[in-house]
């Protein structure tokens, strides 16, 4: 038989008969890869939900109930999925390698005491996913392992043992007999997760899928496998600090806000229930260039630290450089800084770095920023008891910010003297309620005056 084959474009996954310098669906460059596609109407094995048929009904006549979620007993985890794992929902986990995506699954698998969990594995052998089960010091007798690429061998499995959670590991390893590509490809990662996809959705199993990423940082294969899945958590973080970041990218039942906080130690992934602890230095002595923040990720408050360094340039316009914060939202801080604050900044060399390795967008974190520069700046030392919650317009004005009582009550709880916040911030806020003394302010100039007279 003759070798059928097809281009498909490595950014979005469109398929052409023959190559295109240009895609037409997302307009990328040079981005069509040939593949086999040759395509058997007879499969080697018909699963269940195959054979189920569905046909159109009146809106009004759905019936309607609440998602039920299973309880993974990993806290952060639930956090992140909106409350725990809805049942027949795919999951997509992604993550450089060795961030910690197959551990975090296989505590998930020894702690679901309660439910039959089918750990599926295409890079490990029974053997090492046992020593790495030994380390994390985890027994569950209804965690069945299966090293195995081939997904009708996998669907054949799952029909014997009816599992609640099925977890892939990785996706980009399995593959299908009805397309002869290798795995990996654009054709088989997009085909293999439309089965699971089906799968889940008629069997009302809770699937994991574990993705590779690129050099870029984007998940591999086609863009159709992250609107195929449910939701798309992102884990990251930074080596060097021993912390774990997991973000909801893509959440059907949740909020693709929160964060969800672990620390690697050689038992495993632990939870960190108060990252504000541990985001903030411990110091016995007050230090020029730092101020404490109080952010939010989702609905859980954070006090973190954030770091400035003003030096003098060797050159005649100063280098900008940010470490966990948007560096063209720096330029413009430091734009308003100039205007608004009279200080001079253009050749001068600004660093700044919020301490912890975490990466944060919360426009809230603006007056700690700029209190941390001009601190540097003048090399005059704060109160490490203040604390800084609010946003800084392009006037100099102190914008209000949401949750303001979140925040103040999470200062509160660890002990800090005061909170800086905007005057418009304070309209039915009960200042009563906490011990934390609350400064109102309403501009640049006057948070300056106040802090640094």
């Amino acid at each position: 038989m003759k070798q059928k084959t097809a281009f498909f474009c490595k950014e979005c996954g469109a398929q052409s008969s023959s190559w295109l310098g240009k895609c037409p669906q997302c307009g990328a460059w040079n981005s069509y890869i040939e593949e086999v596609i040759e395509r058997d109407s007879k499969t080697k094995f018909k699963t269940k939900f195959n054979k189920t048929s569905s046909k159109p009904q009146p809106i009004n006549e759905i019936a309607f109930s609440e998602e039920k979620r299973i309880d993974t007993h990993n806290a952060e985890l639930n956090r992140v999925l909106g409350g725990g794992l809805v049942v027949g929902s795919v999951v997509l986990v992604g993550g450089e390698p060795g961030i910690g995506k197959s551990t975090l699954l296989l505590q998930v698998a020894l702690n679901c005491k309660g439910k039959k969990i089918l750990y599926v594995s295409g890079e490990e052998s029974p053997q090492q996913i046992k020593l790495r089960a030994d380390r994390v010091e985890g027994i569950n007798d209804n965690c069945l392992i299966l090293a195995e690429t081939n997904i009708d061998d996998i669907f054949q499995h799952s029909e014997e043992i009816s599992p609640d959670i099925l977890i892939i590991d990785s996706i980009q390893t399995i593959t299908t007999q009805s397309i002869e590509s290798s795995a990996g490809s654009i054709s088989q990662i997009k085909e293999c997760a439309a089965q699971l996809q089906r799968y889940a959705k008629t069997t009302g199993t809770s699937v994991f899928l574990v993705g590779h990423i690129t050099k870029d940082g984007a998940i591999a294969g086609p863009k159709i496998l992250e609107h195929i899945v449910d939701t798309v958590l992102q884990f990251e973080g930074d080596r060097n600090y021993g912390y774990r970041m997991l973000r909801s990218v893509k959440n059907r039942f949740g909020s693709t806000s929160e964060l969800g906080i672990y620390q690697m130690q050689s038992t495993g992934l632990r939870e960190v229930s108060n990252p504000s602890e541990i985001l903030l230095s411990q110091r016995d002595e007050a230090l020029s260039g730092t101020a404490i923040a109080a952010t939010m990720e989702g609905t859980r408050p954070i006090l973190i630290e954030t770091q400035a360094l003003v030096a003098n340039s060797n050159y005649g316009t100063g280098q900008r450089t940010s470490t966990g914060f948007d560096l063209r939202r720096m330029s413009m801080l430091l734009a308003v800084l100039e205007k608004r604050g009279g200080f001079k900044l253009l050749n001068k060399d600004v660093f700044l770095n919020i301490a912890g390795g975490i990466r944060v967008d919360d426009p809230a974190i603006d007056l700690a920023v700029i209190i941390s520069i001009i601190s540097s700046l003048e090399d005059i030392s704060i109160s490490s008891q203040y604390c800084f919650a609010s946003e800084v317009g392009l006037s100099g004005e102190l914008r209000p910010i949401i949750r303001i009582d979140q925040r103040i009550a999470e200062a509160d709880k660890l002990g800090f003297e005061k909170i800086f916040i905007s005057k418009y911030n304070t309209k039915g806020l009960d200042t009563s309620r906490y011990k934390i003394e609350i400064i109102p302010l309403a501009n640049l100039e006057d948070v300056i005056r106040y802090v640094f007279a």
